[in-house]
């Protein structure tokens, strides 16, 4: 851009054409990357599901260690021959709705 005019000269980009030695090489990098690839998931998935594992149980032993120490504690605190069932966590059944009354019908010949 000189003195405020725009420059409007043509400028050619070149256009490569897709040739077969090209495609072959695609396409074995492709071949290569998958077999790297379920190489690795080979080694590396059996130790990262086994990591995945251990850490499920440990949060459940914890979960299941701090239901237990809760339910200890709220029987313990109380020193008296009394049992207190803690039942807020406890799993209420469901309320079926009742649409309308059952109505009894005959067959009509």
């Amino acid at each position: 851009m000189k003195d405020g005019f725009i420059n409007f000269e043509k400028n050619y980009t070149i256009m490569q054409e897709a040739s077969f030695s090209g495609f072959l090489k695609t396409i074995m990098w492709v071949i290569a990357f998958y077999y790297i690839f379920k190489f690795l998931a080979k080694i590396f998935l059996p130790v990262l599901v086994k990591k995945a594992v251990e850490k499920a149980g440990e949060n459940f032993q914890r979960q299941q260690q701090y239901s237990q120490d809760n339910s200890w504690q709220s029987t313990r605190s109380n020193n008296n021959d009394e049992i207190i069932i803690n039942t807020a966590h406890a799993k209420k059944p469901r309320e079926t709705k009742k649409v309308g009354d059952y109505v009894d019908y005959e067959e009509i010949d």
